[in-house]
């Protein structure tokens, strides 16, 4: 019975002020990573979540093989370092996309370096960008913090390969990565991507095709080949529809089996024109994919990856994942695109599962050295 003079508080108050106390408690454990969340997934409120301007500074880094061009993002204080390698991109470091990215880092206390990776501005994949990505983790080691490195699309590959053979990494990041060129390549030409016996197809955008091409045409030995390539790639890059029927007329063996690999649709075809390829660019793919090192990647381990993504499919972050024994922090958001966020109300029945898996990764990528 209760005491004379006492009331009974009701049950649904006590259940309310339960669940106000634990929405505050998680408030309070992920405040740092909800606002950093919420203004990477809704780009419209960061202006007001920004707590602090970090400084943005142009640094040259010198290297054995040239100098890097870098932008070094500075908090006020900071709290680890974080390389960021960008993917084929004629704007690079400074593509608007990741920019914003290495801005909010800073602002969460992150000293954030950005290299200019010439290669992948002029779409290009040739090796030499593993040894650059070293160089620039040994300049921002040098700074004194801890150095995790996160690559982006195409970067990512590099990014990765570059952080296998180096335990002093305390965080390794992959984002709309892949984990086996070849796989992309007939993902970008048929749509076609599959993962543990499911099968998946996508609508490809055209412009991807010419991408394909640039990067491929720098494995042509044949000169007056490659210099056409390249010619038809910033044709079509520019204008998808122009007709480039005289360039590819001049074409030789070489130059046309490049060519019928990027304007194949077949998915049956893709792996006999691949054979048909220049040696140099097979032996390309296999040295830079990805997948063989996922095992040994050191650090915390971050994969994430939008389903639309139209450059590299979702089941490449699987891919890495599967490989690396189930110890990476995976999040296959159903509301990103390969370079950042579908509009809200497009991808908005997305959100809720989406929200908490981003959140995790965030607060993962915020963490502590």
């Amino acid at each position: 019975m209760t005491p004379r003079g006492r009331k009974r508080i009701p049950v649904w108050l006590a259940v309310v002020v339960l669940l106000a106390a634990a929405g505050l408690a998680l408030a309070l454990r992920y405040e740092s990573s909800l606002r950093f969340t919420l203004a990477l997934a809704l780009p419209a409120t960061e202006g007001w979540l920004r707590f602090e301007t970090p400084a943005r500074e142009e640094v040259t880094i010198p290297g054995d093989g040239g100098s890097l061009s870098a932008d070094l993002y500075r908090p006020g204080q900071p709290r680890g370092a974080l390389l960021l390698v960008h993917g084929l991109s004629r704007a690079g470091r400074r593509h608007p996309e990741l920019a914003r990215l290495a801005r909010l880092l800073a602002e969460h206390g992150r000293l954030v370096l950005v290299p200019e990776f010439v290669g992948l501005t002029r779409f290009g994949l040739s090796g030499k960008e593993v040894e650059e990505i070293r160089v620039a983790i040994r300049f921002l080691r040098g700074l004194g913090h801890p150095v995790g490195v996160a690559g982006f699309s195409f970067g990512a590959g590099p990014a990765l390969l570059a952080a296998a053979d180096d335990s002093s990494i305390p965080l390794v990041g992959s984002f709309g990565g892949y984990a086996d060129l070849r796989h992309v390549i007939t993902y970008i030409s048929t749509g076609v991507h599959e993962f543990r016996g499911l099968r998946y197809v996508q609508h490809q955008e055209e412009y991807n095709r010419w991408k394909l091409l640039a990067l491929l045409a720098g494995f042509v030995e044949d000169e007056r080949d490659r210099r056409l390539l390249e010619a038809i790639g910033e044709r079509k890059l520019a204008n998808p529809s122009e007709s480039t029927g005289a360039l590819e007329g001049g074409l030789g063996t070489s130059g046309r089996s490049v060519l019928a690999l990027v304007l194949n649709r077949d998915e049956k075809a893709v792996e006999p024109l691949m054979a048909r390829l220049p040696s140099r660019a097979r032996e390309t793919f296999e040295r830079l994919s990805p997948l063989p090192v996922a095992p040994r990647l050191p650090g915390r381990l971050l994969i994430a990856h939008g389903t639309h993504d139209d450059s590299i499919p979702f089941t490449e972050s699987l891919r890495l994942a599967e490989a690396a024994g189930g110890r990476a922090r995976v999040a296959i958001l159903q509301s990103f695109h390969h370079l950042g966020p579908q509009p809200f109300w497009a991808a908005l029945r997305h959100w809720i599962q989406d929200g908490w898996n981003l959140l995790r990764l965030v607060d993962d990528l915020l963490a502590e050295p």
